[in-house]
């Protein structure tokens, strides 16, 4: 073998030892880009972080699930990651639309909402339904997405949207879905008085999102149809958008959630959604709902409408 190439392909070995034991690989000689795609240096995702009512920027990286996520911006700011009720992507307005789930934008602005007033209240259930759409933070607070205009929570004042829920008749709900907050405050009796117990984040100042936040500090991405989608196990991934059809359909499938069980949870549609997309009819999307996400007994007919907002996605039907 001649002299020079042992001496490339040791060189190779030495950048490959590096790489696997996390050290930076020299790329003057431009092997690199030669490298198996996995072993690959991947770039770093840095994603800019305020407190909503108004801090210092910091910055969080190398998260891969929710609670990671919290738990990085609470080291930020020297808060305990309890402290976070929920986060916004890009406004510091409690603003439901922009509430943090699964997926965020590469140049997303990530504004953390903390625990602020304590608050009860007794309410009289004079009606069935209450007019509450509940969600929750994926870390085990359930908060307040939605009060239907006109209905009896609308005329609690105290009540607002964007409120944790902590207590409903002196029991505990901290780490409960929402659910399972839907389903408690559903089965309250008519005519009898209930108390809730309520956090309020801290209230917003008007801040602006800084210009480029959300890029990595090399600048290589830069687009923001790009979102990093979270996941409960194993690593976070960067993603493309969905198409303008199928984000159409998640959000018919999110409006159904809250028609038959008060509650709103995009991620969740999105899994209800990719449940059935392939399914041949709706017999079998019933089954694949069941054994995925079974522990929600959806009503019969919340499948049947389901599967037909895929079916019209599928056609191109809906608006």
């Amino acid at each position: 073998m001649p002299l020079g190439l042992r001496g490339k392909k040791k060189a190779r070995s030495k950048d490959l030892s590096k790489l696997m034991e996390g050290e930076p690989v020299a790329q003057s000689s431009g092997r690199a880009e030669s490298l198996p795609l996995e072993l690959q240096p991947k770039p770093r995702l840095v994603f800019h972080t305020q407190l909503a009512h108004g801090s210092a920027t910091g910055q969080v990286e190398g998260f891969s699930t929710i609670h990671e996520l919290y738990a990085k911006i609470a080291q930020a700011f020297d808060i305990l990651p309890s402290e976070i009720l929920y986060c916004t992507l890009s406004t510091p307005k409690i603003d439901m639309e922009r509430l943090l789930g699964a997926q965020i934008g590469l140049e997303d602005l990530i504004f953390a909402h903390v625990k602020g007033i304590e608050k009860e209240v007794n309410v009289y259930k004079s009606e069935d339904a209450l007019g509450l759409t509940i969600t929750d933070n994926g870390v085990g607070y359930a908060f307040i997405k939605k009060i239907k205009c006109g209905s009896l929570m609308d005329s609690v004042k105290t009540v607002c949207v964007g409120d944790h829920i902590e207590e409903i008749n002196g029991q505990n709900i901290v780490g409960w879905r929402h659910y399972e907050v839907a389903k408690m405050l559903k089965e309250l009796k008519k005519e009898q008085s209930f108390a809730l117990k309520l956090i309020e984040p801290k209230k917003a100042l008007d801040i602006q999102p800084r210009s480029g936040a959300g890029k990595t500090k090399e600048g290589k991405i830069t687009s923001g149809k790009g979102t990093l989608r979270l996941r409960s196990k194993g690593p976070a991934t960067v993603e493309e958008l969905p198409s303008e059809t199928v984000q159409k359909a998640i959000e018919k499938v999110d409006y159904l959630l809250e028609s038959y069980m008060g509650i709103r949870d995009l991620q969740l549609a999105t899994t209800i959604f990719e449940a059935g997309k392939d399914k041949l009819n709706p017999d079998e999307f019933a089954v694949a709902l069941d054994e995925a996400l079974g522990d929600f007994a959806f009503p019969d007919e919340f499948v049947f409408d389901v599967w037909g907002a895929i079916g019209d996605a599928k056609q191109g039907r809906i608006q």
